[in-house]
């Protein structure tokens, strides 16, 4: 859990896309220990009921889980509105979904083309398409899309997802821009290579590791708290004039 507090993010209503593990699991876990109202979606039934009663049971607001697949934007937008009517309009947006599948571009075809940017790109927009209103009337809010240090770092075996995680960083300064008459902040983080349970399954070896280490400044592999916390300060009002930005955590890999 964090150490640092943030008094602005106590009673906050949070949405988080694909918090039922890894990454999104902590954020849903740091926002709860700050007192925010937390809502996430996974196609994950039983990981995103067993977090929320967790919570719960240790004593924080009990997150709001549905489920939900964030490919399928009509139903993605009804689960955000149900949400919402559940915890209360949203003024914190986390667009942490998405999947990192590699793939031989030799073997892409236009429908898993699609499939892929549908999961790791076009949801963060259709998100931002239905809480954006609601930050408004409340009078401004944070939105946090996630992006990725692949492209940044010209790796190879996954063009889909590289190509899907660049394009995060165009959709939020253009997001920053419209938004921001708003008082509504875009920014964008771009996570290293974070040691989540999947990660540690199918690439985590000892190789990986001492490469990744040698290509970081900091000697220390990294793990979603790391995230959750640059996250929880982009969501607070302590970071009120930061926007438009890319804040990269990834022990000073890139």
């Amino acid at each position: 859990m964090a150490d640092a507090i943030y008094p602005s993010l106590a009673g906050r209503a949070v949405f988080i896309s694909g918090g039922a593990s890894g990454i999104g699991a902590s954020l849903v876990e740091h926002f709860a220990a700050q007192g925010s109202r937390v809502a996430f979606v996974d196609i994950a039934d039983a990981a995103g009921a067993a977090l929320a009663a967790r919570l719960a049971e240790a004593g924080y607001p009990k997150p709001h889980f549905l489920h939900a697949d964030v490919t399928d934007i009509p139903a993605y937008q009804a689960a955000i509105r149900d949400a919402a009517a559940a915890v209360g309009p949203f003024t914190v947006l986390v667009n942490n979904a998405g999947h990192d599948e590699r793939h031989d571009w030799r073997a892409v075809t236009p429908d898993y083309w699609q499939q892929r940017t549908d999961v790791n790109l076009r949801h963060q927009f259709f998100a931002i398409q239905a809480v954006a209103p609601m930050m408004q009337a409340e009078g401004g809010g944070s939105i946090v899309n996630f992006g990725s240090i692949s492209w940044r770092l010209g790796l190879g075996g996954m063009p889909a997802y590289t190509a899907s995680k660049a394009a995060i960083e165009g959709l939020t300064r253009s997001f920053a821009r419209d938004l921001g008459p708003h008082d509504i902040r875009v920014n964008c983080v771009l996570p290293g290579w974070i040691i989540t349970e999947r990660q540690k399954a199918l690439w985590l070896t000892a190789e990986a590791e001492e490469e990744t280490l040698k290509g970081q400044c900091l000697k220390h592999m990294l793990y979603p708290p790391d995230v959750a916390r640059m996250v929880l300060w982009l969501a607070a009002d302590d970071s009120r004039m930061c926007t438009s930005q890319t804040w990269t955590v990834d022990g000073g890999w890139t």
